[in-house]
């Protein structure tokens, strides 16, 4: 085993000892991305803030993650992966108590960037030392292992936020990483040895470093803010489109032309990377457009808290954490591609049950399709994960495990961004189709407002002109409430066409029981 990091005594339980570790520090960092949500209204009366300045809590920590993932494999081969991740484990958990103590609101986002650099390198190093340490054939159930992280995050992030700051305080979803990151640093330390034998990979090419650091920050910029800026209608969103495409663009370039250049790119020369890194993007934008889209609805339409919205997706982790281990278990005896697909088509299934989604929804329908989608997250993840870095070369698995969490992060950014905007949009649409028909001429709205206004005039005794008046606005209400019904279902169904539309790409996904031979990258 080279470059990197070896658990000791690969035949003991101590390998089993570092995957949890590992899988602690990925789900305190995945847990970081949808944790601080439901906190915004609190930090806002803290630091009597307005919304455009408090969203910069999220997005600072979005855009230092997606800056810091495709140069991790670089850092991990030059510094060590153990040091790597120690260092970034421990700056981690520093930096969320220095998050949570922030007097001013300059500071916490500070504490953000630096929670977003650190946790964003300690994610691929945590995957490529937990895919390192195991033998071939167990490496589907380590995966799995480490996708627990990951999944569940986004899941138990929401609930475990609405629930510490309804019951302690805001500051708490920051804390609650101090002795988890404690524990993990203790058993990483412990457990994991740093092999002597790596070479530095040259020095940093830092015109890749700017252009991808431009090129993925103004991504995250532009995904994260456009909508609230009304996308191209703003000439600062414009602005950050441009930069993004630019940056891109020229780090491309630099990968194929410099003579050492920051991240090999060959990688995906091999089919079943390539596709693996499209199919986890689309998995994840299916993924965090749903996680985003289903609790806002029941919480603004059924008037859900957010502790019963995170209640209502737990059971869908709980279906995630199975799959995810059958998914393992059954690596090598079962065509991952058959496994893929059965994922895919069980997140096809949970999209559809959800276009039926209404008002009269009850908890019990929406437990029932989410746990589909947390079934088909589980068999979708693990095989991925596994089949597409196993022909890659130790030396180059930082680098590999780096775009495969950027792939899933920036689909989660941009599933996030395309869901609200479609919801907006579709919104307005049927909001103005619906509109068409509230005029005089209709014999059955004129027939229905008549009874209404005759019965909040007996239940409040105002006089007709003003239980009509009351009358038109409730229907008013209702139908743009049933416009935006309307819209969430539509999403939904746009969700069912990107699965549909990732389904033939599984094919390219080759069995971990097939030849190994073939290409290598190193």
């Amino acid at each position: 085993m080279s470059d990197g990091a070896t658990i000791k005594d690969k035949g003991a339980p101590y390998k089993w000892i570092i995957a949890l570790s590992l899988m602690l520090g990925t789900f305190m960092e995945v847990l970081d991305t949808s944790v601080a949500n439901v906190a915004l209204p609190h930090m806002k009366g803290t630091y009597a803030a307005g919304t455009d300045e408090i969203t910069w809590v999220l997005t600072s920590y979005l855009v230092a993650n997606a800056i810091v993932l495709p140069i991790t494999g670089w850092l991990g081969n030059f510094f060590g992966r153990k040091r790597l991740y120690l260092a970034c484990l421990a700056g981690f958990t520093l930096a969320s108590l220095a998050a949570g103590a922030a007097p001013t609101l300059g500071l916490l986002i500070t504490a953000r960037v630096v929670q977003g650099l650190t946790g964003g390198a300690m994610v691929p190093m945590s995957q490529a030392i937990t895919m390192e340490a195991f033998p071939r054939s167990e490496q589907g159930i380590a995966t799995a292992v480490f996708g627990i992280g990951v999944i569940c995050g986004p899941i138990v992030g929401p609930l475990v936020g609405g629930w510490v700051t309804d019951n302690w305080s805001w500051p708490w979803i920051f804390w609650i990483n101090i002795p988890v990151g404690i524990l993990s640093y203790t058993l990483a330390s412990a457990f994991v040895d740093e092999t002597e034998d790596r070479t530095p990979q040259g020095r940093m090419d830092y015109w890749s470093l700017i252009f991808i650091a431009v090129g993925l920050g103004c991504l995250e910029l532009f995904l994260n803010r456009g909508e609230r800026l009304d996308w191209f209608q703003s000439s600062t969103v414009t602005l950050y489109a441009a930069f993004s495409a630019l940056g891109i663009i020229l780090f491309l370039w630099r990968s194929f032309t410099a003579e050492q250049p920051l991240v090999d790119l060959r990688m995906f020369k091999l089919p079943e990377y390539a596709s693996g890194m499209f199919l986890i993007f689309g998995a994840s934008f299916g993924m965090y457009a749903a996680f985003v889209m289903l609790p806002l609805f029941v919480q603004t339409f059924l008037g859900w808290s957010p502790t019963w919205a995170g209640i209502m997706l737990s059971p869908g982790g709980v279906a995630s954490v199975v799959a995810m281990m059958v998914a393992g278990l059954i690596m090598g005896r079962v065509d991952v591609r058959y496994t893929v697909a059965a994922g895919f088509l069980a997140q096809i299934y949970s999209s559809w049950l959800l276009m039926s989604i209404s008002m009269d929804s009850g908890m019990g329908y929406l437990i029932y399709a989410w746990c589909f989608r947390g079934l088909g997250l589980g068999f979708v993840f693990v095989p991925i994960a596994t089949v597409a870095m196993r022909r890659i070369k130790p030396e180059a698995m930082g680098v590999a495990a780096g775009f495969f969490n950027l792939m899933r992060n920036e689909g989660g950014s941009v599933g996030i961004a395309v869901a609200a905007t479609l919801l907006q949009t579709r919104s307005q649409f049927h909001h103005a189709r619906l509109a068409e028909h509230m005029t005089a001429f209709n014999p059955v709205l004129q027939e229905g407002s008549q009874r209404l206004t005759a019965a909040l005039g007996a239940v409040s005794g105002q006089d007709p002109t003003t239980s009509g008046l009351l009358a038109r606005g409730f229907l008013g209400g209702e139908v743009l409430r049933q416009s935006y019904v309307m819209a969430f279902v539509d999403v939904f169904a746009f969700l069912v066409l990107v699965y549909l539309v990732c389904l033939p790409f599984v094919i390219l996904l080759k069995d971990p029981g097939e030849g190994t031979g073939g290409m290598h990258i190193h």
